[in-house]
């Protein structure tokens, strides 16, 4: 490695070995809105030739059927991100914040029958849970406005089931996005679209009794079954609109209600209104939808939970996801939603570690904008969704960037319960190497307590693992080291990543180190993405690290290398 005047600079060295990684880059252009509000490159395809052509980079592509393999993956090599979704990946924690009835309950998944009344903290101190969040090195902040027993954690004009029914009517929503913005925090809040307290009243009753002669059977019982009998009964706390089979036919949003306080501003355009066609259960949720966005936003993303607990009881509800995504869009067009269009997904698990090869560009088999989960197969849970072997499957009618996002609880529950204990910081640091190691974004549950407050054992926890990762990320050992120093310096950490403006292109790669003027390898890996983390077994001591392509969609654009000394 050359030196320069006193400081060491990290060399880094190319070698390409697939013949498309040689093809020029075409010029970078500037994402084009359609009248909708989707992003999207200009048109480049003439109704003669669809397959012919420059391939200009864009967030979502359609696979034509007159697509050759190489113009696949040529399309796949110039998939890029949003300004939301880089501006997201950029964000690399996220502190998820569960808090709501179950906190008071004991449960995980509630069953929607609850009394408003139980939810009763004597405080909330989203203050100190800021400063947690963020002495964890968290840029990002979600709460979880609506869980799946459907308990409001703001004034809701539209449920009965909402903190406006608790003691003190706190506004959660409203105080959490307050601190977060004071905070310097990014704000992201969670909606579950299921929702058991919008439950049929009949159906419900009817299914409990089932319920009853099924313990009476000796037959083991599900989670929400089990939790149907703790409440005796009780009928669902809502207007039993989910699933309940309602015409779908023309609404207004917002749907105002009686005494409505933002009748003036809808009236003289200061808040926005249009129809839409909507069953009950889908006019329930935009309405919810709007609330949010219009009174908290806009918000940096928009949580959608896929799970529905009572599915396997025969009830569900088909929403038209399609106008969901349209409304965020419409309301709040910056905002990622998980596992909406232009937004992100789950990384497959809830351990909080992404795959060794993990692709931000996916294959979709479906219009993305049709289906939440962005059309991925087994609900994003397979080993490999991003190869060549998958964008080339038959299957695959559209590409598009839909980068992870990789979930896990600091304790073994996501809601807090007193008796579990907080993951150590060894194990935190260990999950961000996982995570943000391997191009995806951490989603750190921190739940809080009863009191209000994030438990001092979780707080103290979370310090030590900000400390650490800035610790050893924060300072790049080959940069300003003095040059008399002979050997080199010694590093168990090296970061590499793409710059995701031209996307995601390198498909395999090695790392080599030079010691006494000899270079050998020292690391491989396939995927890189925002950032790739290596790990090495042991440290190495180098004046001079080097990474060759092996592998690659395109030329690859590489971040500067950096090597790190891990505090271990």
């Amino acid at each position: 490695m050359a030196r320069r005047g006193r400081r060491c600079r990290l060399r880094t060295v190319f070698a390409f070995t697939v013949a498309a990684a040689l093809t020029p880059l075409t010029p970078l252009a500037p994402p084009q809105a359609t009248a909708g509000g989707r992003e999207h490159a200009p048109a480049h395809r003439t109704a003669a030739s669809p397959c012919q052509g420059p391939v200009r980079p864009a967030s979502q592509m359609a696979v034509q059927p007159c697509d050759t393999p190489a113009r696949i993956i040529e399309k796949a090599a110039h998939i890029v991100p949003t300004a939301a979704q880089l501006a997201w990946q950029q964000r690399e924690v996220t502190a998820f914040t569960h808090f709501g009835m179950n906190t008071f309950t004991g449960r995980e998944w509630g069953s929607g029958t609850e009394d408003p009344k139980w939810f009763a903290p004597p405080r909330i101190d989203v203050d100190q849970w800021m400063r947690a969040y963020k002495a964890a090195g968290a840029e990002q902040v979600m709460l979880t406005a609506k869980h799946h027993d459907g308990f409001v954690l703001h004034p809701s004009r539209y449920t009965p089931h909402t903190v406006r029914a608790s003691p003190g009517q706190p506004d959660v929503v409203g105080a959490y996005v307050r601190a977060a913005r004071k905070a310097g925090l990014k704000v992201g809040l969670y909606l579950s679209p299921s929702d058991g307290a919008e439950l049929p009243h009949a159906w419900h009753a009817r299914w409990v009794e089932e319920v009853r002669r099924k313990q009476a059977e000796g037959r083991p019982l599900s989670l929400p079954e089990r939790v149907a009998l703790e409440d005796r009964g009780r009928a669902p706390a809502g207007l039993g609109r989910f699933g309940n089979g309602s015409a779908v036919t023309e609404r207004t949003l917002p749907t105002l209600v009686p005494g409505d306080d933002r009748a003036d501003a809808v009236r003289d355009g200061r808040l926005p209104s249009f129809t839409v066609r909507a069953d009950d259960y889908d006019a329930y949720y935009l309405n919810q939808v709007y609330e949010l966005l219009t009174q908290y936003g806009p918000v940096e993303e928009l949580w959608l939970d896929g799970a529905n607990p009572w599915a396997g009881a025969g009830i569900t509800q088909k929403y038209d996801v399609r106008q969901w995504f349209e409304t965020i869009r419409r309301l709040s067009p910056r905002t990622v939603v998980f596992q909406g269009p232009q937004g992100v997904r789950w990384v497959g698990n809830e351990k909080g570690v992404a795959r060794e090869t993990e692709w931000s560009v996916t294959p979709s088999a479906v219009d993305p904008w049709s289906v939440l989960s962005g059309g991925l197969p087994n609900d994003s849970t397979d080993a490999d969704i991003g190869s060549r072997a998958k964008l080339l499957a038959p299957a695959t009618k559209y590409l598009q960037w839909y980068p992870a996002e990789a979930d896990v609880s600091l304790r073994t529950g996501w809601f807090h319960h007193p008796w579990e204990r907080p993951k150590t910081p060894e194990q935190l640091v260990d999950l961000y190497e996982k995570s943000v190691g391997r191009n995806a974004s951490l989603l750190l549950n921190v739940p809080p307590g009863r009191g209000g407050r994030i438990a001092a054992a979780d707080v103290s926890s979370l310090a030590a693992f900000g400390r650490a990762v800035r610790d050893t990320y924060g300072r790049n050992v080959l940069e300003g080291v003095p040059g008399a120093r002979p050997g080199g310096v010694p590093f168990d950490r090296v970061g590499l990543g793409e710059d995701l403006r031209f996307g995601q292109r390198v498909e395999r790669f090695a790392v080599e180190a030079r010691t006494g003027g000899a270079w050998r390898r020292i690391a491989e890996g396939t995927t890189v993405g925002h950032r790739r983390i290596l790990a090495l077994p042991a440290p190495v001591t180098a004046d001079a690290v080097r990474v060759r392509v092996l592998a690659a969609r395109a030329a690859p654009r590489l971040k500067p290398v950096t090597a790190h000394l891990s505090r271990r």
